[in-house]
């Protein structure tokens, strides 16, 4: 054994020496990295060809290994070991790895670069399948599993379990779109690939003891499946049945199943037979599945296999060792001793005469028991062909076939079983018949086209196929073109029909096997046609005769003739009586035998089957009798037919009159005329009158038919236009009463949408109306808010105005109070300065001027007074425009401030008068009694120096100032009460007539004091009258305001407005 180490190469020969032949073990492969360390392969993988497989090892190195070009290449380092290897199957060139870190990759092994990288699995990979068309990939981890597009390389489904059920492999089937998954507790589901739709489910085995599937492994064929796991057994799955077929147990050195793998053949359509089995020993045991059979093994004890790898092609398997080396096998050295030819099952018998008859000649076959190889390891066996001996006769000349086949070999196999193989059945045929294969002479047949006899072949026999349909067609017009009797004969179709079947493929064989038999075996048949071949079956009722004459005897007794049990088998060649693989077991021995076999065969059906026919009486049973298939050994009625070939008296032996096989003459096909041929003319004559006969009348009743149909047509057209009126009608009537319930409904609803319209407009104008007044509501609180502002702010006026009125009242009374105190001590001083007058006479008109003088000093006082009440009255206007007068009010108040002032007026004119009369008198007495006024008033004054008294006095005196004289009336009507006691006390004289008497003013006449005293009293009742006239007005006009400012919010704004343009 060679063992090639790779070391740190790149590239290099697998193999130094070519491996001798025999050698199982072509090569072994180790790799050896620094300091003699061996670095273990891990996993390996064949591509489509077989020739060349994948090697990953742990420290991420693949390599790429081609057998058939003995060459070896470093394609990748991926750095970290691969849990499992791929091809791809569309892309030849590159290939999938599933590395430790979870991930999948494509590399390309020529250009050595990465393609893509998938992700998504959460734990390790265990196993890469890729669909037979290349296009998907599913990759498996204990957890889940995932559908890869490799066009794409984007996931496309994911499969998701519970953790409590783990999965073990999920991968395609061979040539097919289903997916099988098989789960930790032994089910196993099937999926359809493009829909994930589950197709089925395999039943759990429910006796026995469970296995706890590990491992399995399919046929290319894709319908059985092996399973196996911690065990012995081994259960073998029927995919197509869904049935599980047996149930296999390994020797009681295994006890656990590690790796399952079907070793394919060439010639076996992918229905592989050897099955290996690597169990826990590390010994891979193929075995036979159906027979059970141990055929070899691979590895031991000391060399154990750790998982294998075995080609598409079946030529190779590759395994990784327990030491972590790679070894290649050759399949063809395993199966070397399976692959040796058995011995020789033909005994061949010589000696007697040479003029012997063969039927005498007895064949003993004696097998032994030979094991069969496995698979062909593309070895084409050599087949011997045993030497005729120097003195062979004519007769061995004939039995030489072509293709080199002897045919006493052939009737030996056939005779040692029955039939010939499946397999070769139609060569074998092909050279029984010897087909000349004319392939220009059948082409000028089927030029011809169908032949008109068998243009309605498909009403009389309805034939489901097409294809068949077609063919038989074909075969049938080539026939008849042939020769014309074919076109005549009805039970033609019923002969060639099997055939058809079997040859539907080669159509130019078909007709030539069909001729061979017409030719060979149907001789005679139509020298009484029309009429049943009566020659032929007077030959089989002879023979019957002779050897069962009891069951003749019965069918004469029922008025059978040979015409109901004889002519129904030959017509129909036995296909309406023998199964398939019947008919083909007897025609295996027809064709190799006399054509007289075929009626040997017919005797041989009825002497078989003589027992049901006995009991059976009425016509109607033996036709149905030999017409449908029957309880019959075709075994044994072969023998029976061989026994009668052998048998039966020369005299009435169909080999007698029956001519020897002659095959059909190559390039032209023979002439067939072995029928009457005037009474074929006649009738095809007769029969082309019949057609044109037919014709004529098929075209007359096609006339008749068209006109009739034509007539129906119009009749039905009529009906139905009748019917359509009708309908119409109706229709329209169940238009008219829909419509006029749709419109009654419509009304309906436009009667309740306009009652709703009207709610609604109700609902919204009461909406409005509720809107409205609150909206009226808020307006009326915010204007009663600002009302009562207002009346709160007059109110507060009012009490501020009335408050400074009681002030200055009481002010007023004060200052009345003070000058009533002066009064009296200006009457106390006047008394005195009256005596003071008395005692000097001489100064009596200086104290009359003097009080001449204080009069004026009064006046001026009073004068002052009424400015202060002007100046308080112009205060109260600016408080009462504070609140809120209007301007008509004020225009009121001012046309009586006037008629105050010009009443004003006329008293100051009055006093001016007075003044000006009391100037007149006696200066002297003033000017001294102004000088004791001065001197008396002069600590009390506030307002006024004393020489702006003297020069308004004489003012007021001399020029008579308007201004003053608006001024005056004014304070005295405003404050009457407080200038009361100033203008008694000033006014020293009232106007008297001419010529009265002056009282002077410090005279001690107690008459002039009380007329004095009288005047004082009487100034300021009046000033007291006028006072309150104008406080009551000022009232009144309070009034009026407070009434106009609750009409409305216009007026009070309007009126706020105003008072606020006053004030500034």
């Amino acid at each position: 054994m060679e063992v090639t180490d790779i070391g740190n190469k790149e590239e290099g020969k697998i193999w130094h020496r070519k491996p001798a032949p025999g050698r199982s073990v072509l090569v072994t492969v180790v790799r050896t990295a620094q300091q003699a360390k061996t670095v273990r392969f891990l996993h390996v993988s064949f591509d489509t060809t077989g020739d060349s497989f994948l090697a990953g090892d742990h420290h991420g190195n693949i390599y790429v290994f081609d057998i058939s070009r003995n060459r070896f290449r470093l394609v990748q380092k991926t750095g970290q070991a691969c849990t499992a290897l791929a091809f791809s199957l569309r892309r030849t060139t590159e290939f999938l790895v599933a590395l430790a870190d979870y991930t999948i990759k494509c590399f390309d092994k020529d250009t050595k670069q990465l393609v893509s990288w998938m992700r998504g699995h959460e734990g390790a990979v265990s196993s890469i399948s890729v669909h037979s068309s290349g296009r998907y990939a599913i990759t498996t981890s204990s957890d889940t599993a995932q559908l890869w597009d490799l066009d794409t390389f984007q996931r496309k489904r994911k499969l998701n379990i519970r953790q409590s059920v783990g999965i073990q492999r999920v991968f395609f089937l061979p040539l097919s779109n289903t997916i099988l998954s098989c789960f930790c507790d032994d089910s196993i589901f099937a999926w359809e690939s493009d829909t994930l739709f589950c197709k089925y489910q395999l039943p759990v085995p429910d006796c026995g003891p469970r296995i706890f599937y590990k491992t399995f492994a399919v046929t290319r064929d894709g319908k059985s499946l092996a399973a196996g796991g911690r065990s012995n057994l081994l259960h073998l799955w029927c995919l197509d049945t869904k049935q599980l077929l047996r149930v296999i147990q390994m020797p009681t050195q295994v006890r656990t199943v590690r790796q399952l793998e079907f070793l394919p053949d060439s010639f076996d359509g992918g229905a592989s037979q050897t099955l290996g089995v690597l169990s826990q020993d590390g010994v891979m045991r193929f075995i036979n599945i159906h027979t059970c059979k141990l055929l070899f093994h691979m590895g031991s004890h000391d060399d154990s296999i750790t998982t294998v790898a075995v080609s598409p092609n079946g030529r190779h398997i590759v395994a990784i060792m327990d030491n972590g080396s790679v070894s290649i096998y050759s399949v063809q050295s395993l199966t070397q001793e399976l692959n040796k030819p058995p011995p020789s099952q033909v005994a061949v018998v010589s000696g007697g005469e040479a003029d012997q008859d063969f039927s005498n000649i007895k064949v003993k076959v004696r097998s032994e028991a030979v094991q069969r190889p496995v698979k062909s390891s593309g070895r084409r066996t050599q087949m011997k062909t045993l030497r005729p001996p120097a003195g062979s006769t004519a007769d061995d000349k004939e039995n030489e076939l072509p293709a080199g086949l002897s045919k006493k070999r052939l009737m030996a196999l056939l005779k040692a079983f029955g039939e010939y193989p499946a397999k070769y059945r139609m060569f074998v045929w092909r050279s029984l018949l010897c087909l000349p294969e004319n392939h220009a002479a059948y082409s000028s047949l089927t030029d011809k086209g169908l032949h008109s006899a068998f243009l309605t072949l498909h009403v009389k026999y309805p034939i489901k196929s097409h294809k068949l349909q077609r063919g038989l067609q074909r075969v049938l017009s080539a026939l008849a073109h042939w020769a014309a009797i074919f076109g005549e004969v009805e039970y033609l179709p019923l002969i060639a029909f099997p055939f058809v079947k079997l040859f539907q493929n080669n159509p130019m064989l078909c007709f030539e096997v069909v001729a061979n038999v017409i030719v060979n075996w149907c001789q005679h048949w139509f020298e009484y046609f029309p009429n049943p071949p009566l020659n032929i079956l007077n030959m089989a009722e002879n023979v019957l005769a002779h050897h069962d004459k009891e069951l003749l005897q019965h069918l004469v007794d029922c008025g059978i003739t040979s015409q109901l049990y004889v002519w129904p088998l030959l017509e129909t060649l036995f296909s309406e009586v023998l199964t398939r693989d019947e008919w083909l077991k007897l025609f295996d021995n027809i064709f190799s035998n006399h054509p007289s076999f075929l009626l040997m065969a017919c005797v041989a059906y009825i002497t078989c089957c003589r027992d049901p026919l006995l009991l059976c009486s009425q016509k109607q049973d033996f036709e149905y009798f030999f017409h449908h298939r029957n309880n019959l050994d075709v075994g044994a009625m072969i023998k029976e037919t061989y026994r009668l070939m052998g048998s039966t008296p020369a005299d009435i032996h169909p080999r007698t009159m029956l001519a020897d096989f002659t095959p059909l003459t190559k390039g032209q096909y023979p002439i067939f005329n072995h029928y009457p041929e005037f009474i074929v003319e006649y009738q095809s004559q007769e029969r082309e009158k019949i057609r044109l006969q037919e014709m004529e009348h098929l075209r007359e009743r096609q006339e008749v038919s068209a006109q009739h149909a034509d007539f129906l047509r119009r009749q039905a057209e009529e009906e139905a236009f009748y019917a359509q009126q009708e309908v119409l009608q109706i229709a329209e009537e169940q238009r008219r009463n829909i419509l006029a319930q749709e419109e009654e409904k419509l009304t309906q609803q436009r009667a309740k949408l306009a009652a709703m319209k009207r709610e609604l407009k109700a609902k919204e104008l009461q909406l409005l109306d509720t809107n409205r007044r609150r909206f009226l509501k808020q307006q009326q609180d915010i204007r009663a808010s600002r009302i009562q502002r207002l009346d709160q702010e007059i109110s507060r006026k009012m009490d501020l105005c009335e408050q400074e009125t009681a002030a200055a009242a009481q002010d007023l009374e004060v200052r009345q109070m003070e000058l009533e105190v002066q009064r009296k001590q200006f009457e106390q001083h006047l008394l005195k300065e009256q005596e003071r007058v008395g005692r000097r006479d001489e100064e009596q008109v200086e104290m009359r001027t003097r009080q001449a003088e204080r009069e004026e000093e009064s006046y001026t006082e009073l004068l002052h007074n009424t400015d202060k009440r002007m100046q308080n009255l112009e205060k109260s206007l600016a408080g009462a425009c504070h609140v809120g007068l209007e301007s008509d009010w004020q225009r009121e108040v001012g046309g009586r401030l006037q008629q105050v002032d010009s009443e004003q007026d006329r008293k100051r004119e009055g006093l001016t008068n007075t003044i000006r009369d009391v100037a007149g008198r006696k200066w002297d007495e003033v000017m001294t009694t102004r000088a004791l006024l001065q001197d008396h008033f002069q600590p009390h004054s506030s307002a006024c120096t004393d020489g702006q008294r003297q020069t308004r006095i004489r003012s007021l005196c001399l020029t008579g100032d308007p201004l003053h004289r608006h001024s005056v009336p004014a304070a005295v009507s405003v404050a009457p009460k407080a200038a009361g006691p100033a203008v008694g006390a000033n006014s020293l004289t009232t106007p008297r007539p001419a010529g009265s008497k002056v009282v002077c003013l410090n005279s001690s006449s107690p008459s002039e004091s009380t007329s004095t005293n009288f005047s004082l009293d009487r100034g300021r009742a009046q000033l007291d009258s006028s006072e309150r006239e104008l406080l009551k007005e000022i009232r009144e006009l309070r009034q009026k305001l407070a009434a106009r400012a609750k009409e409305g919010s216009s007026a009070s704004s309007q009126s706020v407005h105003t008072l606020s343009s006053i004030s500034q």
